[in-house]
C-alpha cells in the first residue's frame, strides 16, 4: 500500500469532490454554486439561497412560495422536546448555546427516531435536513430566553428567516433595518468551502449516520474559538482597547507578545474576506459611534501589522464586523456565534446529503510516533 504523506490541517488537500461551491482565498472570492456568495447575500433572500443549496438551482416564484411555507411550518418544536429545554438552558455556570443546541438536536433525533442515512432514500435525507436546519434558530431563541429567565417566543410563519431570528431572541417586532443588516450576513456565511466543521458533518456522514449525528459533530468542531467562536470575541477587542487614544499601544503589545488578534487572518483568504466588505459597508449604513471606532481600529491594525510583520498577508476577516453589525442590530453577545449557526446549518446539510450521495467511508491513516510497541 502507498502512504500519502498530507500536510498538518490537510493544507490544500483535495479530498472530494463537490457542486456546493468553493472559495479562492487568492483572489478574495467565493460562491454557491455557479453564483458569487457576495452577489446573492446582497440580492436574494435567505430563503431563496437556502432553496438553492436544497434543489442546486434559484427557485422561480412559485417554487419560493412554496418552499418558504414548507420550511416555515417545521419550525415549531414537539412538545416532549420544549418540556426539556429548561433544564438544558440552566446546565452549567456558563451559558453555552451551541452545547445546549447539541444536546437538544440529539434529544429530538432520538425523539423522532431519525433513521441512519445508509438506510433511507434521498428524500428522507432531505426532510431530516430541513427540520433540523428549520428548528435550530428555534432551539437556539428558545434557550437563550429561558437562560435570561424569559419564555420562549414562538415562531412565526408569517416571517422571513431573518426577521424570525430577531423576534425569537428579542420578543420584540423586528426592525425592517435590522432585518435587512442580519439577512445578508446570513446568506453569507451559509457555507465556506471545507472548513473544519463541514468536513467534520462530511466524516460522520460517509458512516452513514442519521442526519442529526453529522450535525451534532459539526457543531461540536465550530464551537472552538478558532473557528466559529469569535464573533463575540472580535468585539470584545474594542471592549479592551476602550478609547482611540489606546489603540495603537494596544495593538503593539499584543502583536510584540505574539498574541492573536480576533477578527483578523483568514487560514484561506490571502486578501480582504469578502464578507468583511459586505459587512463593513452594512455597519457604516447603520452608522454611529461604534462603527466610527471599529473602522479605526481596523486600519490601524491592517497599518501595524504590516509595520511588524511584513510580508504577512493579514487582513479582516468576517467575525469582526460581524460583531459590529449585529450588536447594532441589538443580538445579545452569547449569541453572535448561534446567529452564525442559524445560517451554517443550511451548508452543513447541503454537504451531508451531498456526502450520503458518495457511499464511500472516510477513512485516512496516521503514523504512529509513540514508543516501539513490545
Amino acid at each position: 500500500m502507498t502512504v500519502i504523506e498530507a500536510p498538518p490541517g490537510l493544507r490544500d488537500v483535495v479530498v472530494t469532490d463537490t457542486e456546493i461551491g468553493d472559495v479562492r482565498g487568492r483572489e478574495g472570492f467565493y460562491h454557491y454554486r455557479q453564483y458569487s456568495a457576495i452577489d446573492l447575500a446582497t440580492t436574494r433572500t435567505f430563503e431563496e439561497v437556502w432553496f438553492l443549496f436544497v434543489e442546486g438551482r434559484l427557485p422561480d416564484e412559485g417554487e419560493l412560495a412554496r418552499f418558504t411555507a414548507e420550511v416555515a411550518a417545521l419550525r415549531a418544536l414537539p412538545d416532549e422536546l420544549r418540556s426539556v429545554l429548561p433544564a438544558i438552558a440552566s446546565a452549567g455556570e456558563r451559558f453555552n448555546p451551541l452545547a445546549g443546541l447539541r444536546t437538544a438536536l440529539s434529544l429530538l433525533g432520538a425523539q423522532r427516531g431519525l433513521p441512519a442515512m445508509y438506510d433511507v432514500d434521498t428524500a428522507r435525507h432531505r426532510a431530516d435536513a430541513l427540520m433540523v436546519c428549520a428548528v435550530t434558530p428555534t432551539i437556539l431563541a428558545a434557550l437563550h430566553r429561558l437562560r435570561a429567565g424569559l419564555d420562549p417566543v414562538e415562531p412565526r410563519a408569517d416571517l422571513s428567516a431573518a426577521a424570525n431570528w430577531l423576534h425569537m431572541v428579542s420578543g420584540d417586532e423586528p426592525a425592517p433595518a435590522a432585518v435587512a443588516a442580519v439577512e445578508p450576513y446570513l446568506v453569507s456565511t451559509i457555507d465556506h468551502g471545507f472548513n473544519a466543521s463541514t468536513f467534520t458533518a462530511r466524516v460522520v456522514a460517509s458512516s452513514g449516520a442519521d442526519v442529526v449525528s453529522a450535525i451534532a459533530a459539526a457543531i461540536g468542531t465550530f464551537s472552538g474559538p478558532l473557528h466559529g467562536g469569535a464573533p463575540d470575541r472580535a468585539l470584545a477587542t474594542l471592549d479592551e482597547i476602550g478609547t482611540p487614544d489606546r489603540i495603537d499601544d494596544w495593538i503593539r503589545a499584543q502583536v510584540l507578545a505574539g498574541a492573536k488578534i480576533m477578527g483578523f487572518g483568514h487560514a484561506v483568504y490571502r486578501t480582504e474576506d469578502p464578507r468583511a466588505r459586505m459587512l463593513r459597508e452594512i455597519a457604516v449604513g447603520l452608522g454611529g459611534d461604534l462603527i466610527d471606532f471599529a473602522s479605526t481600529v481596523e486600519r490601524r491594525v491592517v497599518e501595524i501589522l504590516a509595520e511588524l510583520k511584513p510580508g504577512r498577508e493579514l487582513h479582516t476577516n468576517v467575525e469582526f464586523y460581524a460583531g459590529v453589525v449585529m450588536e447594532l442590530c441589538g443580538i445579545p453577545r452569547t449569541m453572535f456565534t448561534p446567529t452564525f449557526a442559524v445560517s451554517r446549518v443550511v451548508g452543513w446539510c447541503a454537504n451531508v446529503l451531498e456526502q450520503a450521495r458518495g457511499g464511500k467511508i472516510i477513512r485516512p491513516s496516521a503514523r504512529y510516533v509513540g514508543p516501539p510497541p513490545g
